[in-house]
């Protein structure tokens, strides 16, 4: 048994009287802790000046009391804690960032690969009826539910091997985000205590998602769904319950049914580039953008995606797009999601190359765009090397100003000049 005992206890300290006493008041009635970002904070502070956890073991001693206290029941606490592990591995995956952004066309060319298009068919042709099914009941088109499947798991093949309890109390004891993982195990321990699956069961990453479609334990208590009628909601070995419980999940984040996603489009020329609201397909039509294919669709209120700039593709994008970013909220997933639904169903893919020969950012070359950006004049917050929307703003504005057109799409050459002004 891995025990942390220097480093882990410096930074893990906390009062769990205190931190008790608050989330309690803060229990919502679902029974799902939202805690208070910044009272959460503060009872750290002060825990941190009055108790330190000596090792891993301490702490799960302290949280089993709490989560009895939660009404967890004493059977469930031993069969899922007793022997449960502090896990390095999920604290190095924790704090791994990798040194280059991916470029957008490399995530695609591996999210929506040949074969994963051909196994997703496949997928769909041996589950069609319970695919359908939840079509049906949802709104969900078929092709979506086994691409969010794809996508999420590799259709089942690859959805983790980790103990979710495990992994759960090694990040709540000392990962980066820890009262979140703490909620979170506490929402594992309740589908335990519910008799949905078996606490030696409970299989997936090392962050805590569960099953085929990727679950967290709260968006499982949330949306997962009993598609098969058994009683219970297994999203690990049930086709049905995963199919019902994905699907439930997009319908609930407001999908639209008998609504593409988007569509690939023609920007006009002289195109406004840092145009970042939404606006209905009619106002898009207006100002000269046009379907790649066809029309475009009726949509009340639709935004443009350049995920790569002006030299990449442009898309007209929905409320189901968004729904699907309530999944995962970052364009590239949902762009995978979609396109890949799209080349399972047989419908055609991205027309418009990729800029291919721009060389990718490494995150150190973000911070350093981020920190010119913010010598400059155009603040865009901290440098914590991710582009956000903050800093793809503040981008845009240098752009204009520079009388450059202004997309928001990071590049060397806008680093270099940027390392030109701000010297």
């Amino acid at each position: 048994m891995s025990l942390k005992v220097n480093g882990s206890a410096s930074r893990r300290s906390a009062l769990y009287a205190t931190f008790l006493l608050a989330v309690g008041a803060l229990a919502l009635c679902s029974g799902r802790v939202q805690a208070n970002p910044q009272l959460m904070s503060e009872v750290d502070t002060q825990a941190a000046t009055e108790v330190s956890y000596a090792n891993f073991q301490q702490w799960l001693r302290d949280f089993r009391q709490y989560a009895a206290g939660q009404g967890i029941s004493e059977a469930t606490l031993n069969k899922a804690l007793d022997g449960v592990r502090y896990r390095e591995r999920v604290i190095e995956l924790d704090g791994y960032q990798p040194e280059f952004v991916r470029p957008i066309w490399e995530y695609l060319d591996t999210a929506v690969s040949s074969t994963r298009i051909t196994n997703g068919q496949e997928k769909l042709a041996d589950h069609r009826n319970t695919a359908q099914q939840m079509e049906q009941r949802y709104g969900v088109p078929a092709e979506i539910i086994v691409a969010i499947w794809g996508i999420e798991s590799n259709y089942g093949s690859n959805f983790g091997d980790f103990s979710t309890l495990e992994s759960l109390a090694t990040l709540a004891y000392d990962g980066r985000r820890r009262d979140f993982a703490r909620g979170e195990l506490l929402a594992a321990l309740r589908i335990i205590d519910q008799g949905d699956i078996a606490a030696e069961d409970m299989k997936g990453s090392w962050a805590g998602a569960m099953g085929h479609t990727q679950f967290i334990p709260s968006s499982f208590e949330a949306y997962a769904v009993d598609g098969d009628g058994d009683g219970r909601r297994d999203i690990w070995d049930s086709i049905p319950d995963v199919m019902a419980s994905t699907a439930n999940y997009l319908d609930r984040a407001g999908w639209q049914s008998g609504q593409p996603w988007g569509v690939e489009v023609r920007l006009p020329e002289g195109f406004d580039y840092a145009q970042t609201e939404r606006r209905s397909s009619a106002e898009w039509r207006n100002q000269g953008v046009q379907a790649q294919q066809g029309e475009l669709p009726n949509f009340d209120s639709a935004a443009i995606v350049i995920p790569a700039g002006a030299n990449g593709p442009a898309f007209l994008v929905g409320a189901n797009f968004r729904a699907i970013l309530r999944y995962n909220n970052a364009t590239s997933y949902a762009l995978a999601v979609a396109t890949l639904g799209d080349a399972i169903a047989g419908r055609e893919g991205i027309q418009h190359s990729w800029p291919r020969d721009q060389a990718p950012l490494t995150r150190d070359d973000v911070q350093e765009l981020q920190r010119a950006l913010n010598r400059v004049g155009y603040s865009v917050g901290g440098a914590d090397g991710v582009m956000g929307p903050n800093t793809r703003q503040g981008l845009r504005n240098f752009q204009r100003d520079q009388g450059l057109i202004p997309d928001g799409f990071a590049t060397q050459e806008l680093l270099e000049q940027l390392r030109q002004r701000s010297q």
